[in-house]
């Protein structure tokens, strides 16, 4: 064999094994908070933000922390590492990307699904 061919033989065999290595490490899928609790792996958990109870951003700490529903109804304490997302008040729906710890939910990422101006019931009215 050429040289050439050995070397990019090795380079393919290597990022083979950095993709499978990473691909093991990757979000488990979605999940309830007990189901994340329970694999401990890295989940998405779907639900909504519990506006009963208060949040708090603690800036000394970059700490937003505030309490969510899952689609089952369990309720948890959810920290997330960063300021609050933008339009976390006028969510529908928040999908959280993390893992539990600790009777709590770190949140890496979060998505906020707002409502669409597109899905008013009025604007449809309005065209008619």
């Amino acid at each position: 064999m050429k040289p050439k061919t050995i070397i990019g033989l090795v380079v393919m065999l290597g990022f083979a094994a950095l993709l499978f290595l990473n691909f093991g490490e990757q979000v488990g899928g979605y999940m309830d908070f007990a189901q994340a609790e329970a694999t401990g792996a890295k989940a998405h958990v779907v639900g909504q933000w519990v506006k009963a109870e208060h949040f708090r951003y603690d800036p000394a700490q970059n700490v937003f922390s505030f309490y969510m529903e899952d689609e089952v109804g369990q309720r948890r304490l959810v920290h997330y590492d960063n300021p609050k997302p933008p339009n976390f008040e006028d969510a529908e729906q928040l999908v959280v990307e993390g893992y539990a710890k600790e009777g709590a939910f770190v949140a890496e990422h979060i998505l906020v699904k707002c409502p669409s101006k597109y899905n008013d019931t009025r604007a449809l009215e309005t065209s008619l």
